[in-house]
C-alpha cells in the first residue's frame, strides 16, 4: 500500500494510538488486564442513572427524539445549547460570552487538531509556525496532531521537591522564550498527565506574554473547569478574548458521545466551525441534548459536586496510600495530585527507561502509560523524560490497589537489579 505523507503520518503508529490500543485490549478482548493507562472516567453509577433517564425521555418525546436523531446542526453546533452555555458561564463567572462565542466539535481531540492547524503549521509566507507549550510534560494526544514538522516547541519545568514524598511542577518564566516562530501558547489545566493546575499567577503571566506577541492562549479544561471541575479548588476559572478554553463532556462519564466545546471570541469560533464543516460536516448532537436544561437549573454543577467529585477524591486518596504502602526506600516521587484522575510518578534514576517498565508490567498484567511520549517538543536528552508513569485512579477499588501494588512490586525488582 502506497501512501502519501499525511498517509505515513497518520497511520503509523503513535502515543494516542498505543494508549487506546491498550485500552480496546483491557476493556474488550482481555479485561482480566488491570487497566489504569487511559483517560476513561469512572463507572459511576448513580451518574449513569442519570443520564440514561435523559436518554430515555428524549427517545420517548417524538420530536426530541427526530432532533437528535434526524436533523443536521447547524456549523457551530446545535444553537439551544451554546446560547445556554453562554447563559451559564456568564452567570458563574462573569464573563461576557453570547453563543457566537462558542462552537461545539466531535470531540476534543478532533478539536485540537483543527484548532492546532488553524494556528500552526505552514504559513502563507512560506514560514513554519509552532504552538508552544509552557510547560512540558502534556497531553500525549497533542504530540502527533501537526501536519507539520517541528510543530511543538516547549520549556521545561522547575521542579520543586516537598515533604511526603511529593514533588511539584512550575512554569520557569526565566527559561521561557518565545520564538518569532511561535503562534499560541497551550496549558492543560489541571494537566493531563501530572494532575498539576498551573496557578493564578502563573495562568494571569502566560496570558500577559501572549496577548504581548499578538497570540492566543489556548487553556485545556477537559478536566477542570466548570465542569466536572476535578480541580484544586483555589483555582480560579479563566477566559478572556484572547483565550481559547476548550471544554469536553467525556470526563463527566460521557466519552462515548464524543462531544467538545470551544470557548473563543467569535472570528475564532467561526473560523473553527467553518473547517469542522469541511472536516465533519456536522456535530453530533447526543451531548449537547443530553444536557440541555442541567446548565441552567444548575443540575449538572450539583452532579459534579455530589457524586462525580466526591468518587474521584476518594479514589485519589486511596492510589495514593497504596502507592505510599509499597514504596518503601525507593527513589519515587508523587507529582502533588491537584486535579484530573491520575497519578504521575518520577521514578529517579529509574535503572531502564519507562517504556521499558511499561512493558515488564504489561507482561504482569497491568496498564500503565510510560511518560516518554508526554514530554512534546522538549527533547529527548532529558533523563526526567524517561524516569515518569502515569497512572490513572479512575478505575474500581480492587484494580487500584491490585495495579498499584503490582506496580511496586515491579519497581523494587528493578531498582535492586541497579549496580
Amino acid at each position: 500500500m502506497q501512501l502519501s505523507k499525511f498517509g505515513e503520518k497518520f497511520a503509523g503508529s503513535s502515543g494516542i494510538s498505543g494508549l487506546m490500543e491498550d485500552l480496546g485490549t483491557a476493556l474488550v478482548e482481555d479485561p482480566t488486564l488491570l487497566f489504569m493507562g487511559g483517560g476513561n472516567p469512572g463507572r459511576i453509577d448513580s451518574v449513569q442513572a442519570v443520564f440514561a433517564a435523559r436518554l430515555a425521555a428524549i427517545a420517548a418525546d417524538g420530536d426530541q427524539r427526530h432532533e437528535l436523531l434526524g436533523v443536521y446542526q447547524a456549523p457551530q453546533g446545535d444553537r439551544g445549547f451554546r446560547e445556554e452555555m453562554a447563559r451559564f458561564l456568564n452567570r458563574e463567572y462573569g464573563w461576557s460570552v453570547g453563543p457566537e462565542n462558542i462552537s461545539l466539535a466531535n470531540g476534543s481531540q478532533s478539536a485540537f487538531f483543527l484548532l492546532y492547524n488553524l494556528f500552526a503549521g505552514e504559513a502563507a509566507d512560506g514560514s513554519t509556525r509552532q504552538i508552544h507549550l509552557p510547560l512540558s510534560p502534556e497531553y500525549v494526544g497533542y504530540r502527533d496532531i501537526g501536519l507539520s514538522d517541528n510543530f511543538f516547541s516547549a520549556t521545561r519545568p522547575r521542579i520543586e521537591r516537598l515533604d511526603g514524598g511529593l514533588f511539584k511542577y512550575h512554569v520557569d518564566f526565566d527559561a521561557l522564550t518565545l520564538a518569532d516562530s511561535v503562534a499560541a501558547l497551550c496549558v492543560s489545566r489541571p494537566s493531563n498527565p501530572t494532575g498539576n493546575v498551573v496557578s493564578d499567577v502563573e495562568l494571569a503571566e502566560l496570558d500577559r506574554l501572549a496577548k504581548a506577541r499578538g497570540i492566543p492562549l489556548i487553556i485545556d479544561g477537559a478536566y477542570g473547569q466548570p465542569f466536572p471541575a476535578l480541580i484544586d479548588e483555589t483555582a480560579t476559572a479563566f477566559w478572556n478574548d484572547n483565550c481559547v478554553l476548550m471544554l469536553s463532556l467525556s470526563k463527566l462519564g460521557l466519552p462515548g458521545v464524543r462531544s467538545g466545546v470551544v470557548v473563543a471570541r467569535p472570528e475564532i469560533a467561526l473560523a473553527f466551525s467553518r473547517a469542522n464543516t469541511v472536516l465533519n460536516l456536522a456535530i453530533g448532537s447526543l451531548g449537547p441534548r443530553l444536557l440541555r436544561g442541567t446548565l441552567d437549573d444548575g443540575s449538572l454543577l450539583q452532579l459534579c459536586r455530589q457524586q462525580i467529585q466526591p468518587y474521584y477524591r476518594e479514589h485519589r486518596d486511596l492510589a495514593l496510600r497504596a502507592v505510599e504502602a509499597g514504596r518503601g526506600d525507593l527513589p519515587v516521587w508523587i507529582h502533588k495530585p491537584e486535579g484530573a484522575f491520575f497519578l504521575w510518578l518520577w521514578c529517579e534514576g529509574l535503572p531502564i527507561d519507562s517504556y521499558t517498565l511499561y512493558e515488564r508490567l504489561k507482561g504482569r498484567g497491568v496498564i500503565v502509560l510510560p511518560g516518554n511520549d508526554f514530554f512534546i517538543g522538549s527533547g529527548d536528552d532529558w533523563p526526567h523524560s524517561r524516569e515518569c508513569l502515569r497512572i490513572s485512579y479512575a478505575g474500581d477499588r480492587q484494580t487500584i490497589e491490585a495495579g498499584i501494588a503490582l506496580i511496586m512490586d515491579e519497581l523494587h525488582k528493578t531498582y535492586a537489579t541497579q549496580p
